[in-house]
């Protein structure tokens, strides 16, 4: 990586550093695989990708996102999905309140981009994003990698990744980069 990756932090710490400067939601849209995770709810999954898609303009003029995310269990064939919409977080750009779908309804979940960018390879249409995933009902905060491409990123990327996560030099943070591991794909 040619210069070391721009990562911020999440809201309830901006009082001890910067928030990533948001990517456009052109940049966002399309198909991202989860490659690596603090959560515990992708230990034992795999093939974990999420698409977001814009939605048609609401008649209060926001924008919201369709969010499918998909996964398989390991040692299953089986494709689950679970679907939810994301509406911006007022006041927060590159911030998201995603509410499921269906009998999902009930869940609900906040999440932010800490930072983005494009892999230290020559492939410049492996990008990547990395979010944080304030805690809920049902899991822990969590930190995801998410990349273009299911093979992932280059272990220097990641690594890169990984050590500003550290330098925010916020102890929650930290813990959760330091349990960051890898999510199979196939």
């Amino acid at each position: 990586m040619a210069s070391p990756p721009l990562i911020g932090l999440p809201r309830i710490y901006a009082g001890k550093g910067n928030k990533c400067v948001p990517p456009t939601n052109d940049f966002l849209l399309g198909t991202w695989h989860v490659t690596h995770s603090s959560l515990p709810l992708w230990k034992d999954k795999r093939n974990v990708n999420i698409t977001y898609e814009l939605l048609p303009i609401d008649s209060s003029g926001v924008i919201k996102l369709n969010d499918i995310v998909r996964y398989q269990s390991i040692g299953s064939e089986k494709i689950k999905s679970v679907h939810g919409v994301d509406t911006p977080t007022p006041g927060d750009p590159g911030a998201w309140d995603w509410r499921g779908k269906g009998w999902l309804m009930i869940a609900s979940s906040h999440w932010e981009c800490l930072g983005f960018g494009h892999a230290d390879d020559d492939d410049s249409d492996n990008q990547w994003i990395v979010t944080f995933f304030a805690k809920t009902h049902f899991t822990p905060a969590g930190i995801d990698i998410y990349s273009r491409n299911k093979e992932g990123l280059p272990q220097t990327t990641v690594d890169a990744i990984l050590q500003a996560l550290q330098e925010l030099s916020v102890r929650e943070i930290s813990a959760l980069a330091n349990s960051i591991f890898q999510i199979p794909h196939d």
